[in-house]
């Protein structure tokens, strides 16, 4: 089984944000591959129960993302290599992506929340860039505040992007997915 890990903010108010972009990767997933099956509540999350995986989206708030995380790798006995987390990256520019096998928190405060509830590093994640040089708010706000139509377009051939390598982390593994998208085109 393995599991794919979505980070957001819960509630309508969030999900236009730029902070929700890893739960635009699971609904557009869910979306190309026509799922039909509804989520369920547990572990502190919306979980989706695939044929091949497991998609996730926590109901914590982004910064205590751990709590769901460690709660469904624990109840599901999910190996941390088959385990993809999802999230926005203000260390990265926008409409780039980039696949990591381990590695630290950088500046995010929810995959600092997930490094430290499973205590270790060594946990698959996609990284999508949302940093614009014309950027002149704080990153809390900037963050939580939506993508300009202009920044969407350049936000969503990476969201499409990123769907394809969650399709090719599950089918493989996460060094096959690094291998095929951390290329420069």
């Amino acid at each position: 089984m393995k599991v794919v890990f979505g980070l957001g903010n819960p509630g309508p108010s969030y999900g236009p944000t730029r902070h929700n972009i890893g739960f635009d990767v699971i609904d557009l997933y869910r979306k190309v591959h026509h799922a039909k099956t509804r989520a369920k509540i547990e572990c502190s999350a919306l979980v989706y129960r695939e044929p091949n995986c497991l998609l996730v989206k926590p109901l914590t708030f982004m910064n205590e993302s751990g709590i769901a995380v460690s709660q469904v790798i624990e109840r599901y006995g999910v190996a941390f290599e088959d385990a993809l987390v999802v999230y926005d990256d203000l260390d990265l520019p926008l409409g780039r992506m980039k696949l990591l096998a381990s590695g630290g928190a950088g500046s995010h405060n929810g995959m600092r929340s997930v490094l430290s509830a499973l205590g270790h590093e060594n946990i698959p994640r996609l990284r999508i860039g949302i940093e614009t040089a014309d950027r002149c708010s704080s990153g809390r706000d900037y963050v939580l505040s939506a993508f300009s139509p202009g920044e969407w377009e350049q936000a969503l051939p990476v969201v499409e992007r990123a769907v394809e390598a969650v399709d090719l982390f599950l089918k493989r593994d996460i060094y096959a997915a690094m291998t095929q998208f951390n290329r420069r085109d």
